[in-house]
C-alpha cells in the first residue's frame, strides 16, 4: 500500500503559504475599505452638521467596530502564520 506524500497531492508549504497570503491580502483590503466607509460617513456628517447624519455616523461606527474586531480576530493569526511560514520556508 503506497502512502501519498503532501507533494504528490499538490499541497506543499509554499502553496499553502500562497493561499494564506491571498487571504491576508483580501482581509486587509476589506479592513481598508471599511475604514474608508467610516471616513466617508464622518466627512458627510461633518459637512452636513445635522443630527440625522450624526446618527448615521454613530450607527456606522458601532457596526464597523464589530466588523473590524471580528476581521482582526482572523487577520492577526493569519498574518503571524504568514510571517513565520515565510521565515521557515526561506531557510530551506
Amino acid at each position: 500500500m503506497a502512502v501519498e506524500s503532501d507533494t504528490e497531492r499538490g499541497l506543499d508549504a509554499v502553496t499553502a503559504l500562497g493561499y494564506v497570503r491571498v487571504a491576508v491580502y483580501a482581509l486587509t483590503a476589506l479592513l481598508g475599505l471599511s475604514l474608508l466607509v467610516v471616513g466617508t460617513v464622518a466627512l458627510i456628517a461633518e459637512v452636513k452638521g445635522t443630527w440625522h447624519w450624526a446618527i448615521h455616523l454613530e450607527s456606522t461606527i458601532s457596526y464597523m467596530a464589530v466588523f473590524v474586531s471580528r476581521l482582526l480576530f482572523v487577520l492577526v493569526p493569519l498574518f503571524v502564520v504568514l510571517v513565520v511560514g515565510r521565515r521557515v520556508t526561506d531557510g530551506d
